[in-house]
């Protein structure tokens, strides 16, 4: 039975500045009957700040500690190993690490940078790795749906150089990183076998999240889905919706008593 869910955002309950049909109304039919919800979100573009505030521009009011995004992630492990970053973000993001002292430890923080990939700054990442900085990615997607509509390429692939390049790998602490997933499960005192994932993204969240024990991951035909997604990655999907208003009739189905 179902106890805890957890929510990705883009593609799942908006796409690009509109909310996906039904989406604001399933999220709240979940809330309503009890049942506990975390937002895990691979957006490396905007603070965790910035997206709350978007999330209520568009109808989807949540507490901070319902969202769960890289770049805290980010900032936790950088307390934790007493480093400072060096940034390869976007420009939205780096915010989020501002108020980080200088260390002498320091670690290659990746995210999408968007045009900010140019050959200077992963040459200057590259650089740094190669001389002993930790290498971390904050998420490593293949591909997002961009805002027209169609598929672009996420930072997966320029990690993907710099692993190549320093034949370092990279700690990925977004999706599909079970630490990611726990840290969330944990934060609403469920279990992994009482959870559902729901997801536009097959491998990420959907594999990711069966892979680090979830129990029970949806994939939703909305966002970056494209046909054969739910036969493309192992695990499969436990179940392949229309949208998440589908997904959230099941869940409600599967429920544990409240």
């Amino acid at each position: 039975m179902v106890r805890g869910v957890l929510l990705d955002l883009a593609g799942v309950v908006y796409e690009g500045d509109h909310v996906l049909p039904g989406a604001i109304e399933a999220v709240h039919e979940i809330h309503s009957a009890g049942l506990p919800i975390r937002f895990v979100t691979n957006t490396t573009t905007k603070t965790q700040k910035a997206l709350l505030t978007r999330l209520k521009g568009l109808g989807l009011e949540i507490a901070n500690e319902e969202l769960f995004t890289p770049g805290q992630a980010a900032r936790a492990w950088l307390q934790k190993n007493e480093a400072s970053p060096l940034l390869l973000v976007h420009p939205d993001l780096e915010e989020e690490f501002a108020d980080i002292p200088d260390r002498p430890k320091r670690a290659v923080i990746i995210g999408d940078a968007g045009q900010g990939f140019s050959f200077d700054n992963l040459n200057r990442a590259f650089r740094a790795l190669i001389e002993g900085a930790a290498f971390i990615a904050l998420a490593k997607n293949r591909t997002f749906m961009d805002s027209d509509g169609k598929l672009s390429l996420d930072a997966g692939a320029f990690v993907a150089a710099l692993e190549y390049a320093t034949t370092n790998e990279a700690t990925v602490l977004g999706k599909p990183s079970p630490d990611f997933f726990k840290a969330a499960l944990d934060s609403m005192a469920c279990e992994p076998d009482d959870a559902v994932m729901i997801g536009d993204d097959a491998e990420s969240d959907v594999a990711g999240a069966l892979r680090s024990g979830v129990a029970q991951a949806i994939l939703v035909r909305t966002g970056k889905f494209r046909d054969g997604d739910d036969r493309r990655f192992d695990p499969s999907p436990t179940l392949v919706t229309k949208n998440l208003a589908e997904a959230a009739a099941w869940i409600l189905d599967n429920a544990a008593p409240s």
